[in-house]
C-alpha cells in the first residue's frame, strides 16, 4: 500500500493533502479553454500536480510534513501512481459535495496520526514553500486552531486544522467569492483562533493563466514580499505552449481577459 510514511518511522506532525483531480481531457481545467485546447488544459493539470507535490516535499525538508493527494474520481489511482513521487501518499476523497471531500481528507489525515491536517488546492504551482512551512509550524502550537490561506478570488488555497470540525465545511457557497469569509465566520462561531496566511492566487481561469505566464517569464510578482515556488514542470509546459505565437496573442488579448471575467 502506497503511503507517505515509511514503516518504522515516526508520523510527521503535519499531513498536507492536495485536493486533486486526475487529468482527463474535457474534464480538467476546462475554464482555461479557450485559449488552450482541452488536451492542453489537462496537461496543465498534470504539471500543476507534479509541481505542488514537489513543493510539499521541499517543505518537508524544513518542517515535519507528510504529503498526500486526496484524489478523484474513483478508479483513478493509477494516474497518480504514474505521475507523482512515491513519497506522496494517496487518499481517496471524492463526494458530490466538495465540503464532504474536504472533510473526508482532513479526517483521514488525523486518523493517520498527524497532529495537524491541511487541505491544499491543486491550482497554485507557484505557492511559496515558506507558507507550507509556516502552516505546519503554526499547527504544532498548543491548543485548537485554524490556519487559512485566502485566495485572491475570495476562496482559499489552504485550510489547516488540528481537529475535524465538520461545521467549517457545511453551508458554504463553494466556488464563489464568499468561501473564505464564510469559513472565517464558522471558525468564529466555534471559538477557534485563526492564523491567516498571505493571499495567493489560483490558476483557474484565463486571467490567472496570464498572471502565471508573467510570473514565470516576465519578472512579474503576485506578492513581492513572498518568494514564489519555482515550478519546473509548469514552466516547461508553458514554454512549450507559448512557442505558439497564436496562443501568446490570445493570452495577451483583451478578449481573453473578457471571457475570463464573464
Amino acid at each position: 500500500m502506497r503511503t507517505a510514511i515509511a514503516q518504522g518511522m515516526s508520523v510527521p506532525t503535519c499531513g498536507i493533502a492536495v485536493m486533486a483531480k486526475a487529468s482527463i481531457s474535457r474534464r480538467s481545467k476546462t475554464r482555461l479553454v479557450p485559449p488552450l485546447t482541452f488536451e492542453e488544459a489537462a496537461r496543465c493539470n498534470t504539471a500543476f500536480l507534479r509541481d505542488i507535490a514537489d513543493n510539499i516535499l521541499a517543505a518537508s525538508a524544513r518542517a515535519s510534513i507528510a504529503g498526500y493527494m486526496a484524489f478523484g474520481p474513483p478508479q483513478s489511482k493509477s494516474f497518480f501512481q504514474t505521475h507523482l513521487p512515491p513519497a506522496i501518499g494517496l487518499i481517496e476523497a471524492w463526494y458530490p459535495d466538495f465540503g464532504d471531500s474536504l472533510f473526508c481528507a482532513i479526517a483521514q489525515l488525523l486518523e493517520r496520526g498527524h497532529g495537524g491536517a491541511v487541505v491544499l488546492n491543486s491550482d497554485s504551482p507557484t505557492l511559496p514553500t515558506a507558507l507550507l512551512v509556516e502552516t505546519a509550524r503554526v499547527l504544532e502550537l498548543p491548543g485548537d486552531r485554524v490556519v487559512l490561506g485566502p485566495a485572491h478570488d475570495g476562496g482559499y488555497y489552504l485550510l489547516g486544522l488540528k481537529a475535524a470540525h465538520r461545521r467549517l465545511f457545511q453551508d458554504v457557497a463553494w466556488s464563489t467569492e464568499h468561501v473564505a469569509r464564510q469559513t472565517l465566520d464558522r471558525a468564529g462561531s466555534l471559538g477557534l483562533p485563526v492564523h491567516v496566511l498571505p493571499e495567493w492566487y489560483d490558476v483557474d481561469d484565463v486571467r490567472a493563466l496570464r498572471l502565471l505566464q508573467a510570473e514565470l517569464f516576465e519578472g512579474a510578482s503576485f506578492a513581492p514580499a513572498q518568494q514564489p515556488n519555482q515550478p519546473q514542470h509548469t514552466r516547461a509546459l508553458m514554454q512549450s505552449l507559448t512557442a505558439d505565437a497564436g496562443l501568446r496573442e490570445r493570452l495577451a488579448s483583451d478578449g481573453a481577459f473578457g471571457r475570463a471575467a464573464e
